[in-house]
């Protein structure tokens, strides 16, 4: 269950602020990543106690749910894209801003975005899909998801992929490619997504 399924009321006057437990878990998942996050490090964060964020949450996973969406929703980038850019910018947006927070695919693998600003990027992908004649934009949108989430996922390891040697012996021809290849991950990830995007409309309806 996300936090959204379930969100605390305000009980009382100086409750924790849950959008400062988002910014405060997001600080902390730049810095250390997943298991930099827990209850306690908030509290430490917020300068308050642990107990009193159990007035906002249920469990650690809430504040997974809150920081992927407080991400987004902070990242001008995204929020100029999810209001103006078409579907080739919104991608390109979004593969930038997952790049920047490495652990938001890791996140994402693990709970389904359900926060507001997930599903006003959820709504602006299946409405420019429709807008291009796919036939199924629903699962347009969870191909093409698929493929920016698993693309910025692999950026971190792109300067140790262009360094690290290849046997000969065992790919020959993998490692005389690999030998003069750039590996540019922006740029493996456009020439991808160009294709995503020329194949959606020209799929058959079921």
């Amino acid at each position: 269950m996300s936090y959204w399924e379930h969100r605390k009321p305000v009980q009382r006057a100086r409750a924790v602020d849950v959008r400062e437990v988002a910014r405060a878990a997001v600080a902390l998942l730049d810095a250390g990543g997943l298991r930099a996050l827990t209850v306690r490090a908030v509290a430490g964060q917020l300068d308050v106690a642990p107990a009193s964020l159990y007035s906002r949450i249920e469990s650690g996973d809430d504040l997974f749910d809150l920081a992927l969406d407080a991400a987004l929703g902070e990242d001008p980038s995204m929020q100029h894209a999810v209001r103006d850019a078409e579907l080739p910018g919104l991608m390109h947006a979004f593969f930038r801003h997952l790049a920047r927070h490495r652990w938001a695919c890791h996140v994402i693998g693990m709970r389904a975005p359900r926060g507001p600003h997930y599903l006003q990027l959820s709504e602006k992908m299946v409405v420019l899909l429709g807008q291009l004649g796919a036939p199924d934009p629903l699962g347009s949108a969870y191909m093409l998801s698929n493929y920016v989430i698993g693309s910025a996922m692999t950026v971190p390891m792109s300067d140790d992929e262009r360094a690290a040697p290849v046997d000969a012996d065992h790919a020959p021809t993998y490692a005389q490619l690999h030998q003069h290849h750039a590996v540019n991950a922006e740029q493996i990830f456009t020439t991808g997504l160009n294709t995503l995007l020329g194949q959606t409309a020209t799929q058959p309806r079921c």
